[in-house]
Parts: C-alpha cells; sequence; structure tokens
C-alpha cells in the first residue's frame, strides 16, 4: 500500500477488501450478510465492498444459497481466472510443474523426465521451459498467462553468486549463468527455493503445521534435510543453507571431512537411505539390488508391515533407524526448540506412525525440549504444492492490494 497513509478511508477499504478475499478463499462462496457478519461490516458497507471487487474482476458470482427460510442469497467467490501462478519440482530424475489458479486449485501439470545425467549444455533451462509450457499448455494459458514462477530444487542458491550449493548431485544446475537464463526464457517474476524449504510451506499452509509459527520439518528420502520455519518465516541462512542437516557431525558416526566433496555429513552417513540399507546388511538381512532410496522404503515397508515379529531383525531395524534420527534432532532441538517437528519425504512418510513413535521416544531422552513429532499430511507433491502455495502468496498480495 505505497503511497497511501494507514487510516486513511483508502487504506481502511483496502484492508476490508483483503479481509474479505481472504475469507472467500478460506470458506469458499459467501453471501453478502455472512461476509458482514464475519467482518463486522453492516450490509450496505459489505454490498459496496462486494460491488468494488465486482468491478475490478476480483469476485464473481456463483448462484444463490437455498435451504434456508426467507428469499435467497446471492453468493459470491473469489475470480479464480484473475490469475495464475507455475511452481517447479526438479529433482535428478524430471522436473514437474504444475499450474494454479488464484484460488490455488492445479489446473495443469507436465512431468519432463531427466534420464541419466543432465549435460551442462542449457538442458536444465530446456526441462524447466518445456515442463512450464506443458503445464501452461494444458491448464489453456501461454506462458504470459502467468504472474509468477517458483522453482524448488534441492541445495541452495547463493544469493551471493546465483550458483547452485549443497546439491552435486543435480548436474546441469551449476552454471553461474543459469539464473539470468531463467530469466529470459521465463518473462514474469521468478523465485528460487530449497525443496524442503517448500515442502515446509506445504505443510504450513495445507498440512501438519497449520497455525504453527516455530517449527521444524525434517525431510528424508534421497537424502536428509530440514527447513526451519521460526517465528512463521522460513530461516534460509546466509548463503541459502540453512536446513542442510545431511552436513552435521553427530554421534554415531565418523567424522566426515571436506563434505563439499563428499556430498554429505555426518547425519547423512548415520541415517540416510543408503545407512539404512548397510544397517539391513549387518543385521543379516539381505535387501535387493537396486536405488538405495527405494530399496531403503522397500525395508522400511515390510519392517512397520505387522508381518514380521518385534523382536527380529526387521524390529532391529526400525529401532537402530529411529535412534539415528532421533541423534540428529536431539541437535536441532537443543539448538532451536521448536515447537513442532513435522516429519516428511519417502523414508519418514513410509515409516509412518511406528517410526514416528519411536523417534518421538528417543528424542524424549536425547534432549532437555520435547516438541511434538507429527507425520506430514502433505504427502503427494509437496514440493510443487509448497512451490505453489509461495508463488500465490506474493501473487494474491499483489492482485489483492484495492489500494492503489
Amino acid at each position: 500500500m505505497a503511497g497511501t497513509t494507514p487510516g486513511t478511508p483508502r487504506v481502511l477499504r483496502a484492508m476490508n477488501d483483503r479481509a474479505a478475499l481472504d475469507l472467500m478463499l478460506t470458506h469458499g462462496p459467501l453471501s453478502r450478510g455472512r461476509i458482514g457478519k464475519l467482518t463486522g461490516l453492516s450490509k450496505p458497507t459489505a454490498s459496496q465492498l462486494l460491488a468494488r471487487l465486482e468491478a475490478a474482476g476480483l469476485v464473481v458470482g456463483t448462484g444463490t444459497s437455498e435451504g434456508r427460510p426467507g428469499p435467497s442469497a446471492q453468493l459470491y467467490a473469489v475470480n479464480a481466472a484473475a490469475a495464475h501462478v507455475a511452481g517447479v519440482d526438479v529433482t535428478p530424475a524430471r522436473v514437474r510443474a504444475g499450474v494454479a489458479d488464484l484460488t490455488g486449485r492445479i489446473v495443469g501439470t507436465c512431468e519432463i523426465g531427466t534420464p541419466g545425467r543432465q549435460r551442462p549444455d542449457g538442458s536444465a533451462l530446456e526441462h524447466v521451459v518445456s515442463a512450464v509450457d506443458g503445464a501452461t499448455k494444458e491448464a489453456g494459458l501461454t506462458r504470459d498467462g502467468l504472474h509468477r514462477v517458483v522453482i524448488g530444487t534441492p541445495g541452495a542458491f547463493d544469493p551471493g553468486t546465483g550458483r547452485l550449493r549443497y546439491a552435486s548431485h543435480l548436474p546441469g544446475w551449476h552454471s553461474p549463468t543459469l539464473l539470468d537464463e531463467l530469466a529470459a526464457a521465463l518473462p514474469m517474476p521468478l523465485g528460487y527455493d530449497n525443496d524442503v524449504n517448500l515442502a515446509a510451506v506445504a505443510e504450513q499452509r495445507r498440512g501438519a503445521a497449520r497455525d504453527h509459527q516455530d517449527f521444524v520439518l525434517l525431510w528424508n528420502e534421497e537424502g536428509i534435510g530440514a527447513a526451519l520455519v521460526l517465528g512463521g518465516r522460513l530461516h534460509r541462512g546466509w548463503t541459502g543453507g540453512a536446513g542442510e542437516v545431511g552436513f552435521m557431525p553427530v554421534p554415531g558416526a565418523p567424522l566426515v571431512r571436506r563434505v563439499a566433496r563428499s556430498g554429505g555429513g555426518g547425519f547423512q552417513e548415520l541415517a540416510g537411505a543408503h545407512a539404512l540399507v548397510r544397517l539391513a546388511r549387518d543385521l543379516g538381512l539381505r535387501p535387493p539390488p537396486g536405488p538405495h532410496a527405494e530399496v531403503a522404503a522397500a525395508l522400511l515397508a515390510r519392517a512397520v508391515s505387522g508381518e514380521e515379529p518385534a523382536g527380529g531383525p526387521y524390529g532391529e531395524l526400525l529401532r537402530q533407524f529411529a535412534t539415528g534420527l532421533a541423534t540428529g534432532l536431539a541437535a536441532l532441538v537443543a539448538a532451536l526448540d521448536p515447537e513442532l517437528i513435522v516429519t516428511a519425504g519417502g523414508l519418514l512418510t513410509t515409516g509412518g506412525e511406528p517410526l514416528r513413535a519411536l523417534v518421538q521416544e528417543e528424542l524424549a531422552e536425547l534432549a532437555v525440549p520435547r516438541p511434538r513429532l507429527l507425520l506430514g499430511e502433505v504427502t503427494e507433491d509437496p514440493v510443487l504444492i509448497g512451490a505453489l502455495e509461495s508463488a500465490l502468496a506474493t501473487t494474491r498480495d499483489e492482485v489483492f492490494d484495492t489500494s492503489r
């Protein structure tokens, strides 16, 4: 609301407009009377507000309410077509894009496979642009119809250099000119964030961390990472590397030196996917061949299936894995004292409630603070959902500002 004075009629109208729009996003279509009750506005003021928002193209009439005595009331909803955003989830195996309308409904998706090692010759740019174009086409749009794009990757782009750090396993994404090339190819505001940070945004907006201002999201899939939300805001650190806890030295794991070259550290060696596979072999189990993340998930699925005896090797595998996870979490808890810990990512989702309960029990023995430990609720495309929610938050601030 730049250029306005707090308390002026224009600012007060803009505040009421935004409150009404947020209520429609939360509750769905609302009548004039319902908006008046929820905001405390009089019926004439609510009518003026709705007329103003309808003229601005921000709300549309969606029919009338039924089932109550008296005349039916006109219902109003946020105009979903007033803006569209895109989110992109990048992994070594694929690039997945989605387009959402202003209400958050996903209206188009596209996935581009990246088999083998990506070439550092522009393929990263091509994959992102192709995925975004495919999703916008499915949504019946073009690139020009997007208000914002947010891209999520492993690691983080250093704000000082513009280069991707902490993600050596993502070939083709380390060119110092990549961000400029993406900006030239996608002529709309672009945002970039760490994939685990975006999973935390998804949980804060739609999942287990709703209404929580201080929490840690622990992610364990192909690698271990964390997102730190302090005072309701993501803490990214000076170089964007806050939460890269896979590099963190922890008791019970060898001290890893030159971690930037090795691609991992103590916590990754103690409780990562490959560590779980190694532990299974040490317990006399015979994991099948395959990628570590897939094999580890299969081992955990069997351990929590209820088909194996609690005192057998699968039960011991689950207990030792829980201890490794709790060891790393204890360091985070001691430093941050969060209200809540949310577990997410393929391995922790597969381990489910049995693993969560064991980690909670172990953590109570290892740390003085005792935050609640909850399973993540956004289990389908959490990074993509977080990217879309991040893009929507900024876009709504811009589109919903009626003070200008």
